[in-house]
């Protein structure tokens, strides 16, 4: 390829390396100059021309990009069209992303012209996320080279997702008399948390005292009972392992297993503890899983429930990355293409678990408050299905009978939240777990005590959420003043999952970075009904 500066006299046939703006129609970068061009130029008094010169033997970028692409085993991904010489890369399942640094390397290193950049070795992603894209730098390069870098394509593994697979999880927790129970309880409600995305389950949990034989007693209890997807047990000690020979590694022994390694270099995450008792893997969890933020931990879960079975090796070779503190590994979306996404399927939560406690001890509940007849949680869940959302999720917990109720017959999906005392981050993980929440390119969150939001307002908020390509916040407003229902963009799934305590949508969006489009809905955005005063005001009739 030559590339410099032409002149028009010579230019039929050269692709421009620089748009040029014309009279009638400019000409965009990559064009290849025709006959026809030369005159308009002319016209424009323009007497040359950067552009590049293809000689024989070149690939110009968009067929070398695409080449390279093709070179890719394509399981479990999706490749975008060529252009500008880039291809993009985009997983189609939830799993594990694995590069081969060396590969990858060897790759680039063929030709300054060609380029392939993707996300770190062992990231978890989620369906749709981009996870690497090949681009060439100039507007064409040499087929010789990029035979070179296609046969070591297909030669070796230079990158794949592996899909994570759901497994039946047995939790072992020990006790102390320094441990609350109340930690032992969050400590299953996180972990339950930590499987969603894999479509693993929580089967069963046995709480015994921290000694090396009733541990051992209990792993083989779990490996005992049946299950119908492949077993993985959790340990969480009450107190740290600090020894080789402590109680969680001497009971795996105990057991009949083998103890993998004892210790990580991944902080937080230092004193985890991985074995196997035959091909069933055990994780002697360190005391950092007890928060959801990302650790040590999730490394290591991750890497089992996409199928891998972590040595001794790879876990001593986390150092590098591995003082984790306060990072956000998870990928956003940030290429084009994935801003032109349809944002076609919206699914709507209706969060009605709350204890009501404003309405007085012993009270009538305000989601059984009548309006025109009809109970406010059923008449809320109406107004959903009613919307453009795609499915309707009700989160239910406090007088969980009284709720479903009140629903009988509505098509709506229930999800019951045992956990509804620790406060709305507990319903909204409980929602968002769902499949069909799982499945969507936006959650609809709307509280069920607002009894003046309508259908229309729900489709406000939707429209919106789609002409934003789902990669915004979409929340209702009245007169600038923030309030609900908001709509969170599936880029947000993670995040959500990681909530703890009292917090909801509204710490989401303080502070997530998405941006945030607001819709005013009107005096329905503040109107919701906590009190039996308010109920009345509103024109609902107590009742239940």
């Amino acid at each position: 390829m030559k590339f410099g500066s032409f002149s028009i006299e010579a230019a039929e046939g050269v692709i421009l390396a620089h748009a040029l703006k014309l009279d009638g129609g400019g000409l965009p970068k990559g064009h290849r100059i025709q006959t026809g061009d030369i005159d308009r130029l002319r016209s424009a008094g323009i007497d040359d021309v950067i552009a590049a010169l293809i000689e024989p033997g070149d690939v110009v970028e968009d067929e070398a990009a695409r080449r390279l692409a093709m070179a890719v085993a394509p399981d479990h991904l999706r490749f975008s069209e060529a252009s500008t010489g880039r291809v993009n890369v985009y997983s189609t399942v939830d799993g594990l992303f694995v590069a081969s640094r060396s590969v990858v390397d060897r790759l680039n290193r063929i030709d300054p012209a060609i380029t392939l950049a993707c996300l770190n070795d062992h990231t978890p992603v989620r369906s749709g996320d981009m996870v690497a894209t090949f681009k060439i730098i100039p507007l064409a390069v040499s087929g010789a080279k990029l035979d070179m870098a296609c046969e070591m394509l297909r030669a070796a593994s230079v990158f794949e997702v592996k899909p994570f697979g759901g497994h039946a999880v047995s939790l072992i927790a020990t006790e102390l008399p320094s441990l609350k129970s109340s930690v032992m309880d969050k400590t299953a409600r996180v972990l339950s948390r930590r499987l969603v995305a894999s479509g693993s389950q929580l089967v069963r949990e046995a709480r015994v005292v921290h000694r090396v034989e009733p541990v051992a007693e209990a792993l083989r209890d779990a490996l005992r009972l049946p299950d119908t997807a492949p077993k993985l047990i959790i340990l969480f000690g009450a107190s740290a392992v600090i020894d080789d020979k402590d109680v969680i590694p001497e009971a795996i022994r105990h057991a009949g297993g083998e103890v993998v390694q004892v210790g990580m270099p991944v902080d937080p995450g230092n004193l985890l503890v991985l074995g196997c008792i035959g091909e069933i893997p055990i994780v002697g969890a360190p005391g950092c899983a007890r928060s959801p933020k990302e650790n040590g931990f999730d490394w290591v879960l991750d890497r089992i429930l996409a199928g891998e079975r972590p040595s001794a090796l790879d876990i001593s070779g986390m150092g590098v990355g591995g003082l984790l503190m306060e990072i956000q590994a998870r990928p956003r979306l940030r290429e084009a293409e994935a801003q032109t996404t349809d944002a076609g399927t919206i699914a709507a939560i209706l969060l009605a678990a709350g204890r009501a406690s404003r309405m007085g001890e012993g009270g009538p509940h305000k989601l059984l408050a009548e309006f025109d007849g009809v109970p406010l949680i059923r008449r809320s869940a109406i107004t959903a299905i009613g919307s453009r959302a795609s499915s309707v999720i009700v989160v239910t917990g406090h007088r969980k009978d009284d709720m479903e109720a009140a629903l009988a017959g509505l098509d709506v999906t229930i999800a019951h939240n045992p956990d509804y005392a620790s406060g709305m981050a507990s319903s909204l993980a409980t929602g968002f777990s769902v499949e069909p929440a799982r499945d969507a390119d936006g959650i609809l969150v709307m509280l069920a005590d607002m009894p003046g939001v309508s259908s229309d307002d729900l489709d406000g908020l939707i429209a919106a959420f789609r002409r934003a390509r789902g990669q915004s916040i979409v929340r209702a407003v009245s007169r600038g003043k923030r309030g609900n229902p908001v709509i969170l963009p599936k880029s947000l799934f993670d995040v959500v999952m990681r909530l703890e305590g009292d917090v909801g949508a509204r710490h989401i969006i303080e502070t997530s970075g998405v941006p945030v489009v607001d819709i005013d809905i009107g005096d329905a955005a503040h109107l919701d009904v906590d009190t039996p005063e308010a109920v009345i005001a509103a024109g609902g009739i107590l009742k239940g």
